[in-house]
C-alpha cells in the first residue's frame, strides 16, 4: 500500500497543477486506505490536503485503521468525518478530488451518504483522480450506471480493471495510468487468467529472428484477395501493410480493373487475376474492399472450401458470411476473423452491453474453433481455449477509413511467415497499434491518416526488437 501511494504521489507531482488543493474522499476498505496513505503523502510533500472520511459504518479493513492512526499520529487535525447528508462539503473549481470510497469487491450499486456524496462530486467542476477503480463501478460486469464516480483519470495499480477495457465505461474512468508498485512482471506473465492484458515484454517473446543467410523463400508467400471497382485503396493499403510487416513475397487477386492501380501503388507485390491455387501460398487473406457481388461469393465460398493454409477473413468477406449464414460453419478453424463490432453483430447476434457482447464473442471462438479479433480502442482477441487478449496499444486517430485494411494485411504477412494464428493475432494488433502510436506522434490524431500507420510499421518492428520494456 505504501508502494502504491508512492506510485501516486509521483504520478500526481509529474501531472497535477500544484497550486490546486486536494480533497480526499475515503471509504472504509483498503481503497480508503490507499487514500489515506496519499493523504499522508501529499502533506508531508507540503500540499494543501482535506481528508473526509465517511462513517456509515464501524467496519473498517486493517489496512486502513493503520493507515488512519499513522495520518493521525503525523497530522492529528487534518480528518474531517462525514455522517450524514449535512457533513457533505463543497467542492470548488480550484480542488483536485481524490475519489478512495471503493475499489474491487462491489456487489451492488452504492446508496445513502455515499450516493448522495458521488453526485456531489460528479457535479462539481472539480478535476476528479479515482484510485484504482471509480467507485461504484463494477470491476468485471455491467454497471448500472447509478451513483458511479465520472473521473477523469484513473490510477490503477499495475494491471488495468476489465471494466476499462469497454467503451460503456469511458464516461466514468476517463483516461487510465498504470502506475507500477513492483510487482513482478515475470510471475504475472506466468499466472494463468482468462483475460490478458498485451504488453511488449509479453509478445517479445514470440518474435522469430531475421537470420544473416535467409532468403524470401523463408519468409512466406501470402495471398490477399481484395479490391473491387472504387475500393481498390482497400487493397493497396493492405498489400503496403503486408510487406512492411516482413512478408518473402506477396501475390494479391484483384480485379482486371485494378492491375494497373496494385502495379503503380505497390510494385513489390505481384498481381493475378483469374482462378486461383489457394494452396499455394502460405497464408491468405480476403476481404478489403472485396465487394458483396456474386464473383466475391464465388471466390469466397471457394477459399473456404479448398483452402488449407491459416487465413484472414476481413470485411467484405465478414459481410457475405453475415447474409450467407450457411458459410460460418465452413470457415476452417484457426482462422482469424477481423470484425468491426456492428459485423460482429451481424454474424454473432445482438448484445445487451459490451460485457455481454464480450461473453458472446468468446463463446463464438470456443463453438466454432476461431480466433476473433473485435477492433477497438482496446482490441480484443478471443481464442478456441476462451482466452481473451486486450490491446494496450492505438489511439484515437486510427479510426479513420482504412486503418482495418492495414491489419488484415499485418495479420497475413505474420501468418505467411510461420507465426502462428494465435501469435499472428497477438502481434498483428499489438503492433498495428504501435505503428498507429508512431503515426499520431508525427502527424497528430486528427491529421493522421491509414497510410501513416502504414508508414509506421518500420519503426514499430525496431521497437520490437529493442530490448527492455
Amino acid at each position: 500500500m505504501e508502494r502504491a501511494a508512492a506510485a501516486c504521489i509521483e504520478w500526481i507531482s509529474q501531472n497535477l497543477n500544484q497550486n490546486y488543493s486536494f480533497k480526499i474522499f475515503c471509504g472504509p476498505g483498503n481503497n480508503g486506505g490507499d487514500g489515506l496513505a496519499i493523504a499522508r503523502m501529499l502533506l508531508k510533500a507540503g500540499f494543501e490536503t482535506k481528508v473526509f472520511i465517511v462513517r456509515e459504518s464501524d467496519k473498517y479493513s486493517p489496512d486502513f485503521l493503520e493507515n488512519e492512526k499513522r495520518l493521525k499520529n503525523s497530522f492529528p487535525l487534518i480528518i474531517h468525518e462525514l455522517k450524514s447528508e449535512s457533513d457533505l462539503p463543497v467542492i470548488d473549481a480550484s480542488d483536485y478530488v481524490i475519489d478512495a470510497l471503493f475499489g474491487t469487491g462491489l456487489s451492488k450499486p452504492l446508496t445513502g451518504i455515499f450516493s448522495k456524496l458521488i453526485e456531489i462530486i460528479n457535479s462539481s467542476d472539480a478535476e476528479i483522480i479515482s484510485i484504482d477503480l471509480p467507485s461504484g463501478l463494477y470491476a468485471d460486469q455491467h454497471s448500472d450506471g447509478v451513483a458511479i464516480i465520472h473521473a477523469n483519470h484513473t490510477l490503477c495499480f499495475q494491471l488495468p480493471k476489465l471494466a476499462f477495457m469497454f467503451a460503456e465505461n469511458e464516461k466514468y474512468v476517463g483516461q487510465f495510468h498504470l502506475l507500477e508498485i513492483g510487482l513482478d512482471r515475470e510471475f504475472i506473465a506466468e499466472i494463468p487468467a482468462v483475460n490478458n492484458y498485451l504488453s511488449k515484454y509479453f509478445l517479445q517473446a514470440f518474435l522469430k529472428p531475421r537470420k544473416k543467410f535467409s532468403h524470401k523463400g523463408i519468409y512466406g508467400h501470402a495471398l490477399l484477395v481484395a479490391g473491387s471497382k472504387g475500393k481498390m485503396g482497400a487493397s493497396v493499403l493492405a498489400a503496403r501493410a503486408c510487406l512492411r510487416t516482413g512478408v518473402g513475397l506477396l501475390t494479391m487477386h484483384v480485379p482486371e480493373e485494378g492491375i494497373d492501380i496494385m502495379q503503380i501503388s505497390c510494385p513489390e507485390a505481384m498481381v493475378a487475376i483469374g482462378e486461383i491455387d489457394f494452396n499455394k501460398y502460405a497464408a491468405l487473406g480476403i476481404g478489403p474492399g472485396l465487394g458483396t457481388d456474386e464473383v466475391a461469393v464465388s471466390i469466397l465460398t471457394e477459399l473456404l472450401r479448398s483452402a488449407k493454409n491459416p487465413l484472414v477473413l476481413d470485411a467484405d468477406a465478414l459481410n457475405i458470411i453475415s447474409v450467407e449464414k450457411e458459410l460460418v460453419n465452413q470457415i476452417p478453424v484457426n482462422t482469424i476473423l477481423t470484425p468491426h463490432p456492428k459485423e460482429f453483430e451481424r454474424i454473432a447476434g445482438k448484445s445487451k452491453n459490451d460485457f455481454d457482447r464480450h461473453e458472446l464473442q468468446v463463446s463464438f471462438s470456443k463453438n466454432h474453433k476461431l480466433f476473433i479479433v473485435l477492433k477497438g480502442a482496446h482490441s480484443c482477441i478471443t481464442t478456441p481455449d476462451g482466452i481473451s487478449y486486450f490491446n494496450s496499444t492505438g489511439n484515437p486517430g486510427m479510426a479513420k477509413g482504412g486503418s482495418g485494411d492495414v491489419l488484415t494485411g499485418m495479420i497475413t504477412s505474420l501468418l505467411a511467415q510461420g507465426y502462428s494464428s494465435l501469435e499472428s493475432a497477438l502481434l498483428g494488433v499489438y503492433m498495428h497499434g504501435l505503428a498507429g502510436d508512431i503515426a499520431a506522434e508525427k502527424k497528430g490524431i486528427d491529421g493522421m491518416i491509414a497510410r501513416d500507420v502504414v508508414n509506421g510499421i518500420p519503426v514499430a518492428w525496431r521497437e520490437m526488437r529493442k530490448e527492455g520494456l
